[in-house]
């Protein structure tokens, strides 16, 4: 019988690493990964451990500012993580093997405040810069007012899409409804028509625990797990009619156990089963060291008393404008910092004259 990462593919999950380190892709390669995902925090993360210097010094040698070097590189990563999943998006014509680039996080930034139609206007116009051309890549717009207003025009240009940041059926409902009238619009067809909606789990979970802390002993904790296994169910009985070539899937996003007194493979255990995990290497690596056996859970949903009780006392649309302006926030800071980063690399590696 198989155990770890192996049983969890068993039982019909794809896992999709949450880096796009290179070391770590290999790695996660091996254990049978078989897509990734990159965000401002994977990519800063990266470039501060000094591994990649010398591409970096080639963008200062080219002249680029730290914007567009915060690009490059984010290029170059993705790329990178791009030509060793292309074996796999090849053998399954294109229903997996995939890499998340995410569009600029700046577009929701408080501060600059930028008008809702230029929002959608950047994020048409990003989308086509950074997706058009590849095979693999699949560009990532979070689901704000501005990003779902954005995904019809991409998805009808042919581009494959991660829907991030998803917290509730409002936002899912209208992610996949444009996408798919999207879809419809392409000039080639739905042959490779892929797309994949991110539901934040663990985050709804640390959300109750501060926000409805009367929920009973046995439902707090239970909320994101609930609330992503109704949306997983919504999702295969929507594009069950469509007669799409390649699966349109849910991503199980935020996967990773933020108590450290609760087991590392919560989520991962409750989720096994259908669609993708996008897991944290920590979280992998716990699940391999734990060395047991799953089934599928995706299905299966906890008692109607416990159920009642989540409904009664959790107010869905304050969950969602509460983690989705904590979600905008850790997208924009992240990508500050990044700036940052390159900034500081910069001083470091350019000679003064």
């Amino acid at each position: 019988m198989a155990t770890g990462l192996k049983s969890i593919i068993e039982t019909g999950t794809k896992l999709w690493l949450d880096s796009v380190d290179p070391e770590l892709v290999d790695k996660n390669i091996a254990l049978g990964a078989t897509g990734a995902t990159s965000n401002p925090i994977i990519i800063a993360d990266l470039l501060k451990t000094g591994r990649f210097d010398d591409t970096m010094a080639t963008f200062f040698d080219e002249g680029m500012n730290d914007e567009q070097v915060a690009w490059a590189m984010t290029d170059y990563l993705v790329s990178d993580a791009q030509d060793k999943f292309q074996n796999i998006n090849d053998a399954t014509a294109g229903d997996d093997g995939y890499v998340s680039f995410e569009l600029d996080p700046l577009l929701e930034d408080r501060e600059r405040n930028v008008p809702h139609d230029k929002r959608v206007k950047s994020y048409i116009e990003l989308g086509k810069l950074w997706g058009k051309g590849y095979m693999n890549r699949m560009i990532k717009v979070p689901a704000t007012a501005a990003g779902l207003d954005a995904v019809e025009e991409l998805a009808a240009a042919g581009l494959a899409l991660n829907v991030t940041l998803i917290f509730s059926e409002r936002q899912w409902k209208l992610a996949t409804e444009r996408v798919w009238k999207g879809a419809q619009r392409r000039r080639n067809g739905l042959q490779r028509f892929k797309s994949v909606f991110s539901i934040f789990v663990s985050r709804v979970d640390v959300y109750t625990e501060k926000q409805v802390a009367s929920l009973s002993k046995e439902a707090q904790g239970q909320v994101g797990i609930v609330n992503v296994k109704r949306l997983w169910a919504l999702n295969q009985k929507f594009w069950a009619d469509k007669k799409c070539p390649l699966k349109q899937e849910i991503i199980f996003a935020s996967t990773g156990t933020k108590d450290p007194k609760l087991s590392p493979d919560k989520y991962v255990e409750a989720l096994a089963g259908s669609d993708i995990q996008t897991n944290p290497p920590a979280t992998n690596d716990a699940v391999g060291k734990l060395n047991k056996s799953y089934t599928r859970q995706i299905d299966k949903m906890p008692g109607k008393e416990m159920l009642d009780e989540i409904d009664a006392k959790v107010d869905v649309k304050k969950l969602e404008e509460v983690l989705m302006d904590e979600g905008t926030a850790k997208f924009a800071d992240p990508h500050k910092s990044l700036l940052k980063t390159i900034k500081e690399k910069r001083a470091a590696l350019v000679p003064t004259k």
